[in-house]
């Protein structure tokens, strides 16, 4: 990014991503309000909140891809237009079906607009795009649930209407604002296959660092503002997954900021896998019933860990990742995230055979287990040159 021209645009470009994010995780806030108000059960909720994820795959596949061919602007523009319609849909038709074919939709707009819109970023800004791209991204993802938390917290009649008439016009907005941003793809040169230290780009390589901190940036997050919101009893209300969100989320914005001012380097992916695991543990104390303060603490454990896992995932790949290949790379570094909304619904289907403390514990030394491999990539020279 050399001229006041690409700053614009780049930060024309966050907005499209930070209204996706809105798009994208509002719907946490609203999953109380739509059972009270329309009765969709809890377990079409989740459900919902699962189909999402199926919906981002196909985008998530081949937006990034196509985008490194075609522009990064047909690919993110029609998939942030696609998140405002899911919740348009979700506008007109809340009754089950019309939530899981909202859902499913956002779905597949988001998986379009997140990976090409990362990769936009990327050749906007080079490493600074792509973090701040991670950064406003979580940023969207925590503001919206908090403001369709507050406005169906105060909106009483029109409690399901407001939160996705706001998100369905900001998004649309951003999509306007996105029109006036030529489709210029960075020029791809010799250089481009080597890293600063001389060492050979690949996308193999890109993925085998990034993909291991990928599996723990939304499963931490799903299982703060769904599994350990939907577990508190001593407060309800749409307002408690916004909270949720706001810990989580926040935590991760700090983090990675932290981070970046204090050059903490690909060993702070060690840390963010650690902190997903501490916060397993947490929630597997928490058990059932979990008290506020435990609570609020696997909420700041587990979004801790998330910010630092998402942006070492992120730079892992913009560092390694070839340029003519940059959006494939991180479409399918953000699949490796995205599972993670699938992660409360399997939950629940275990619970009746294993519990609900023994799965944590299971997914504790997950996490452990990736921060042992990214140790390992320390020591090898596999993570050299970031």
């Amino acid at each position: 990014m050399t001229t006041a021209t690409d700053r614009r645009h780049l930060w024309i470009v966050l907005t499209v991503l930070f209204t996706v994010g809105w798009a994208t995780n509002h719907f946490v806030a609203m999953m109380p309000v739509l059972h009270d108000r329309n009765g969709i059960s809890d377990a079409a909720l989740e459900a919902a909140f699962g189909i999402y994820a199926v919906g981002l795959l196909p985008g998530l596949l081949t937006g990034g891809g196509i985008s490194d061919r075609v522009g990064r602007k047909p690919i993110v523009l029609p998939g942030a237009a696609g998140a405002a319609f899911g919740n348009l849909l979700m506008l007109v038709w809340h009754t089950e079906p019309g939530v899981l074919v909202g859902r499913f939709a956002v779905g597949l707009g988001v998986g379009l607009a997140v990976s090409a819109g990362t990769a936009w970023c990327a050749d906007l800004g080079g490493k600074r795009g792509t973090v701040f791209a991670g950064a406003v991204l979580t940023s969207g993802f925590a503001a919206g649930p908090l403001a369709s938390g507050l406005i169906a917290q105060f909106t009483d009649s029109v409690a399901v209407l407001a939160p996705f008439t706001v998100t369905v016009v900001m998004s649309l907005l951003a999509v306007a604002a996105g029109l006036t941003v030529p489709n210029v793809r960075r020029t791809v040169t010799h250089d481009d296959h080597l890293v600063d230290s001389g060492t050979v780009r690949s996308l193999a390589r890109a993925l085998w660092t990034g993909i291991p901190m990928s599996l723990w940036v939304f499963s931490a997050i799903t299982l703060s503002i769904v599994t350990m919101a939907g577990r508190m009893t001593a407060f309800s209300g749409p307002w408690v997954p916004g909270v949720a969100a706001v810990l989580s989320l926040g935590s991760g914005v700090v983090t990675q900021v932290i981070a970046r001012r204090s050059m903490w380097g690909p060993r702070a992916g060690i840390g963010g896998a650690l902190l997903v695991a501490a916060g397993l543990i947490t929630m597997a104390v928490a058990g059932s019933d979990p008290s506020p303060l435990q609570f609020i603490v696997a909420s700041v454990l587990l979004g801790s860990g998330y910010g630092l896992c998402l942006r070492e995932g992120l730079l892992d790949v913009e560092t390694y990742a070839p340029a003519a290949k940059r959006g494939l790379a991180i479409g399918v570094f953000y699949v490796g995230t995205y599972l993670g909304f699938g992660l409360p619904l399997v939950l629940r289907g275990l619970a009746p055979s294993f519990g609900i403390v023994a799965p944590m514990i299971v997914l504790a030394l997950m996490a452990v287990a990736s921060a042992a491999i990214r140790g390992v990539q320390l020591r090898t020279g596999v993570l050299d040159g970031r």
